[in-house]
């Protein structure tokens, strides 16, 4: 019992500690390739810290939806968070749901976020919502079949025995099913975080924003529990990408000498894969939004291409 609360409050400090650094690398290495200066690396600590100290303003119109959402989306993402393998293929409450659970609790904090959007009564609340939902439909299915093309290889849908699975069988990787599996979860992690070309996070123009449109009206705590989950999420699908398909360096279980190796290569790895992230914003253009579902019909298409072929191959 003890050991099991250890693992969960270290986990619990990696979520809460590592998603807005990641947050920050990604912004100041894009704006580094854009030539400019950029924020620092720790401006997301300091952009949150700012707004939990600041006062809220609630519209009249709110009910206790508005106030209930951040603390919704911030719990179910940080719940999804501890089912994910991270420095060790055993999570800390894996035995409460598998990858299913982990897609529930994503959907149940994104169905919150568009009712707290819906609930402040204004047009850009609406118009995010809708969008947010759209997208939604395309990227949910997509992630359950890239996924579901490793679980079939480990014969569980428990993230914890698909990574152990992944660890002992490495090879996999370069299987054409892992590889159409990869490229539509990476394609999902790109719309899930709302990046180019799919949404621009850094953008307030009303013709184009997603993600933004549904937390214009928070502020102050509110908006730092709204923006910390979503650095938990993006922080989130980016460990399930790396641990899933690309395991090199995870450890079978929690223990002292395994600790810092498998912290390592999370780190190494989750490096990698933001300056990833930061050459395919850099090098695209923000698309038109009647094209983001022929993108999403892109990646749906890899998925179940993927999980043909793992019955093929």
């Amino acid at each position: 019992m003890i050991a099991a609360l250890l693992k969960a409050l270290a986990q619990l400090s990696l979520l809460l500690a590592l998603a807005p650094f990641f947050t920050g690398i990604i912004r100041r290495w894009k704006a580094r390739l854009q030539m400019r200066c950029g924020p620092g690396t720790l401006q997301p600590y300091r952009d949150l810290y700012k707004l939990l100290r600041k006062g809220m303003v609630i519209p009249d119109t709110a009910s206790w939806l508005f106030s209930a959402t951040p603390y919704v989306v911030f719990a179910a993402t940080l719940a999804a968070g501890l089912m994910v393998p991270m420095v060790a293929a055993d999570t800390p409450i894996g035995l409460f749901g598998g990858v299913l659970a982990v897609v529930y609790l994503l959907g149940l904090a994104r169905f919150f976020l568009a009712l707290g959007g819906l609930d402040a009564g204004t047009p850009f609340g609406g118009m995010g919502s809708s969008r947010e939902m759209t997208i939604a439909a395309l990227a949910e299915p997509t992630l359950m079949l890239a996924v579901f093309t490793v679980a079939i290889g480990a014969g569980s849908t428990a993230l914890s025995e698909m990574a152990r699975a992944a660890i002992s069988q490495q090879w996999r990787f370069l299987m054409p099913s892992q590889v159409l599996a990869f490229a539509a979860l990476f394609l999902v992690l790109i719309a899930e975080t709302g990046r180019i070309p799919v949404d621009n996070p850094a953008t307030h123009l009303e013709l184009t924003m997603i993600h933004e449109a549904m937390i214009l009206e928070y502020s102050g705590p509110y908006l730092a529990l709204i923006e910390w989950a979503a650095s938990i999420k993006q922080l989130l699908l980016m460990t399930l990408l790396i641990n899933v398909f690309w395991p090199f360096g995870l450890q079978a279980d929690w223990s002292p000498w395994g600790l810092p190796a498998g912290l390592f290569w999370l780190l190494l790895k989750l490096l990698i894969l933001s300056g990833c992230v930061v050459l395919v914003e850099t090098a695209n253009a923000k698309m038109r939004l009647f094209r983001v579902p022929e993108l999403m019909a892109v990646a749906f298409t890899l998925g179940a291409l993927a999980l043909v072929s793992t019955f093929l191959f």
